[in-house]
């Protein structure tokens, strides 16, 4: 009885956009590339969400006033300059 040999499936070799041959990952590389998207995601998401809870906690109405004095500043010294 013949034992058949174990197939080695090669996979083809990529290249970048320069020529250079990307380097082929291990399987155990994706499960750590993949723990660490995923842990870059869920941490990006959970920034995202304080600092909106925090412009909202702390938001304050009579600061968007100043940026129709300014306005009104900015106005006025075009009007100065003539330009």
């Amino acid at each position: 009885m013949r034992v058949p040999a174990p197939s080695v499936v090669m996979r083809p070799v990529q290249y970048d956009s320069f020529g250079e041959p990307i380097a082929q990952a291990s399987s155990e590389d994706h499960a750590a590339s993949r723990i660490a998207i995923r842990s870059g995601v869920g941490l990006f998401w959970v920034i995202v969400i304080v600092i909106v809870a925090a412009r909202a906690a702390y938001f304050n109405p009579a600061f968007a006033e100043t940026f129709t004095s300014v306005a009104s500043l900015a106005a006025y010294l075009k009007a100065v300059v003539g330009v």
